[in-house]
């Protein structure tokens, strides 16, 4: 049986394609649980769904994209500037 790799799965599919909770989950797409997801929904934290049809609600793929890189970069903005108060702690001590 041939499987796709999941993640080159989801980075071919265009940003207006629709993704369900159950692959976003089972491929990783996010490092959070559906608790988790859901919470930050309802926070504002987190792209909002949409409700597809009764019982199936999804996120654009666009939406995911756009929040994954948005944590990232909050990411790099975060070790920057910790690197930047430990390196004034490391120069202070000297």
């Amino acid at each position: 049986m041939n499987r796709t790799n999941p993640s080159n799965t989801f980075d071919s599919l265009p940003d207006v394609a629709l993704i369900q909770l159950r692959p976003l989950l089972n491929f990783k797409v996010v490092p959070y649980s559906a608790t988790t997801i859901w919470r930050k929904c309802r926070y504002g934290e987190f792209p909002a769904p949409i409700k597809v049809s009764k019982g199936i609600t999804a996120w654009r793929v666009g939406d995911i994209r756009k929040y994954l890189s948005d944590i990232g970069n909050q990411k790099i903005h975060a070790i920057n500037n910790l690197r930047k108060s430990t390196s004034y702690i490391r120069r202070s001590d000297a």
